[in-house]
């Protein structure tokens, strides 16, 4: 099987707070993960331990086998690449440039003229050539999230990270990034690991959905299986209806469930092991087993 991203047995705590606990989990390639939960729930800390923008008090990072622990930060940006949440407006360069930013990891502060190929391949690629020349400032939150895609491409890695991507755009341009982003996992085999708050987005664009409570993993799988009314109750303390549209399953949120209720409550069964189109997934007791994604068996 081939495991893309490894992470074995993390912790990470802001102080004495613990948000990331015993956190185990395998990803293959060539897919889209979604990372869902509560805020809270340790979804962006994971994101930015993979990333290594916040170490980790123990466990280990593999990408392609590789620790992303002992990497300089050149081979890191090498291997991976990070879409923020926020647009980091103080940008005061044009789009070209910003995309340019992409290439540090294989150059000095002058590039190249491969370089620029690929900084003005990946503009074609997102739409965004006849903004190659505009302040990055000036673009709508659309346009800026797209740009900072384009840069991450640039980097030419296996693996992107994404911290909310869809915040703060509308629905036009929810659909449009995420749209692109299918799109390229699928063209250039990448692995896109998301944390996302919009679950409906998480279901109708992810390969695999991790859902995320206090640190641990409660429920993996595809979206079919991991968007239940149970596992929302459990996660999220809501009553949900789960209707399918198209085979993709859509949420309606019907109530809040009070905090007494939901004490003692356990993951309920419907959201254990399971096989899918030759995959298999589990979910996660927060014991330190593994969980596996995506990988052929």
């Amino acid at each position: 099987m081939i495991i893309k991203l490894a992470i074995n047995h993390l912790w990470f705590s802001y102080d004495s707070h613990e948000v990331l606990r015993d956190f185990c989990l395998d990803i293959g390639d060539g897919r889209i993960v979604s990372i869902v939960g509560p805020n809270g729930s340790g979804k962006s800390t994971l994101i930015k331990c993979i990333d290594r923008l916040l170490v980790p008090s123990s466990g280990e990072i593999l990408v392609d086998r590789s620790d992303v622990m002992k990497m300089s930060r050149i081979e890191l940006a090498q291997n991976i690449a990070y879409v923020p949440q926020n647009s980091l407006r103080v940008f005061p360069n044009s789009v070209f440039d910003v995309v340019l930013m992409g290439r540090r990891p294989y150059l000095g502060w002058r590039g190249g003229t491969r370089d620029e190929q690929v900084v003005w391949e990946m503009l074609q690629l997102l739409g965004l050539e006849d903004l190659a020349m505009s302040s990055f400032t000036e673009l709508s939150g659309g346009q800026q999230q797209k740009v900072l895609i384009a840069r991450a491409l640039a980097q030419e890695t296996g693996v992107i990270l994404l911290d909310e991507p869809t915040s703060n755009l509308d629905i036009w341009h929810q659909i449009d990034v995420m749209d692109l982003l299918r799109n390229l996992v699928k063209q250039r085999d990448l692995t896109a690991i998301v944390a996302i708050h919009d679950l409906n987005m998480a279901a109708r664009y992810s390969d695999t959905i991790v859902m995320m409570k206090k640190g641990k993993i409660v429920a993996t799988g595809t979206p079919d299986t991991v968007m239940t009314a149970e596992n929302l109750e459990t996660v999220y303390s809501i009553r949900a209806s789960v209707k399918i549209a198209d085979e993709i399953p859509f949420i309606i949120p019907l109530s809040r469930i009070s905090q007494k209720t939901m004490i003692g409550k356990s993951v309920p069964a419907g959201s254990r092991s399971g096989r899918n189109s030759g995959t298999w997934q589990h979910s996660y007791s927060g014991n330190g087993s593994r969980t596996d994604i995506g990988l052929s068996r």
